[in-house]
């Protein structure tokens, strides 16, 4: 019998949609029980500026709560908006006891200082897990709220029996809110870690020894055979609009013949990020959480 190749690429694919619909149905649950309590997890979005993209995935947030049965609400501000004014509605919110989460859509504009910002969203509202308090609790393993991202491909493995245990792990692109706390969370794991920037050397030769390699750079289709290893896992984690067409760093057709597992762009990393972001705010609910209004 003739082998398929196109059924066996699609073994490959690590499905994000099914993992953040059974996250999603998990905390459902939850949810239900918290209401019964007279608890209703809410999630307050502050979105500063137009950005294509960042209107999107704060749209995708919300239609996510929505299906949840989570409160949301996004606050749309000017590209123009001074700093002090989003610190005074992170204050105010910070103060609101019937809000449980509270995220402002990174980037921010240019005038905005990020450090300020990020500092200002009260621990136990960090629901996207970037203030400094509980991203230093990453290294010790009990982080309340881990960043969205990294958690959620920390979960795509687990679903799919990955262990990083021992592994050699290579992740291209430092960032704070994916590669470096990504590579923590790894190292706790006892994976083996590289962390790699754009003034690494020789990063194609790292790169293609890696049993896991996580891309997040945000360069389209950066990523080709050459850059992997026979049976690696590939992560992606870029995202970009490409003549109308969503793709992510790595050239997803040069590349699948290569891999054990991939996941895709659309349909991979994104929906887990979301997921996770529902998950911070019922346990945000579940630990600081009072009655709210239905």
């Amino acid at each position: 019998m003739a082998v398929n190749n196109s059924d066996i690429n699609n073994k490959k694919i690590i499905d994000g949609r099914l993992i953040a619909s059974e996250i999603e149905l998990s905390i459902s649950k939850k949810i239900h029980e918290l209401k019964n309590k007279g608890v209703v997890p809410s999630l307050e979005v502050i979105l500063a500026g137009d950005d294509p993209a960042s209107v999107v995935y704060v749209r995708n947030k919300k239609h996510a709560a929505e299906r949840c049965g989570i409160l949301s609400k996004i606050d749309f501000l000017d590209e123009s908006v001074a700093e002090k004014e989003i610190l005074n509605k992170i204050e105010e919110l910070n103060n609101d006891p019937l809000i449980h989460g509270i995220l402002v859509q990174l980037p921010l504009p240019v005038h905005i200082n990020e450090k300020n910002v990020m500092e200002a969203i009260s621990p136990a509202k960090d629901v996207d897990g970037l203030h400094p308090l509980n991203v230093g609790k990453i290294f010790t393993g009990n982080s309340p709220f881990y960043p969205c991202t990294p958690c959620g491909i920390i979960k795509m493995l687990d679903y799919y029996d990955i262990s990083v245990k021992g592994k050699n792990c290579v992740i291209i692109g430092q960032s704070n809110i994916v590669g470096k706390p990504l590579s923590i969370m790894l190292i706790n794991r006892l994976a083996t870690v590289s962390s790699l920037n754009v003034f690494t050397k020789d990063i194609k030769s790292i790169a293609s020894k890696a049993d896991i390699l996580v891309s997040a750079t945000g360069k389209a289709a950066l990523i080709d055979e050459s850059y992997v290893k026979e049976g690696a896992v590939v992560i992606d984690v870029g995202i970009a609009n490409i003549g109308g067409k969503i793709c992510g760093d790595v050239n997803f057709e040069r590349v699948i013949d290569k891999v054990s597992k991939i996941t895709p762009v659309p349909g991979g990393v994104g929906p887990l990020t979301v997921a996770v972001l529902m998950e911070n705010t019922v346990k945000a609910a579940d630990l600081n959480g009072c009655r709210a209004k239905t």
